[in-house]
């Protein structure tokens, strides 16, 4: 671990931001912040240095705040994508104990935040979201998986404390493989989500109104669907 924190450009967080995040001292705890956090409904992409500024992230801000804040912890700032057809995608940091995965997310459906390191493979993780996401129209629209990508590549852009946006991040996510988890045909053969489970996968869902600021930080590009569920 310390060969890891020695190269991790911790130091580019102030020591009042370093002592923030080693607050939340593990997995969990950075989990608990971020359910504590509104969520974001503009289209940007904040670094964790702005979402701990600002108290607020959408789905790729707040996975992007869990691999760093995991970094911080000691863990490798691991990001991972999960594909959807008709519907947003979703955006999560995951990290390993004793060779089982976990996730951090934030969500605006109460069943795509965080999950426990209990699963034995990544595909065992995405399918652990499978009944819990869906559209407003209750359709199940998870599609595709990715591999993890380890954030440290984008050390020389400042990805933790950067004050513009990191939309390559969200770029990056859309140029890498995916694996699909369902086969051919599966899709059309697959009902839509009763009224109960809707209901429940939508607490404290937030819509976006006129009444919503907007917030500028650079041009937003097509990886925007990488921005929030």
């Amino acid at each position: 671990m310390a060969e890891w924190l020695a190269v991790s450009h911790l130091d580019d967080f102030t020591p009042a931001e370093l002592r923030a995040l080693r607050r939340l001292k593990s997995p969990a705890g950075v989990q608990r912040f971020l359910d504590g956090l509104s969520y974001h409904l503009a289209s940007t992409s904040w670094s964790p240095r702005l979402v701990l500024r600002e108290q607020t992230a959408h789905c790729l801000e707040g996975a992007i705040f869990g691999a760093a804040a995991l970094r911080v912890l000691g863990y490798p700032p691991l990001l991972w994508d999960l594909e959807a057809d008709n519907d947003t995608d979703h955006v999560l940091a995951v990290y390993q104990v004793r060779g089982h995965w976990g996730a951090i997310a934030t969500s605006n459906y109460s069943g795509c935040r965080g999950r426990e390191p209990v699963y034995r493979s990544l595909r065992e993780l995405a399918m652990s979201y499978f009944n819990d996401y869906f559209n407003l129209r209750g359709m199940r629209s998870l599609r595709r998986f990715s591999r993890p990508v380890d954030l440290s590549r984008f050390d020389h852009l400042g990805w933790m404390t950067k004050e513009g946006s990191v939309w390559f991040i969200a770029e990056h996510l859309c140029d890498i493989p995916h694996t699909s988890l369902l086969r051919p045909g599966m899709a059309a053969r697959l009902a839509l989500v009763d009224a109960r489970t809707k209901a429940a996968g939508l607490v404290g869902h937030r819509r976006k109104d006129a009444a919503t600021p907007t917030y500028s930080a650079g041009p937003r590009p097509a990886p925007g669907k990488k921005r929030g569920r």
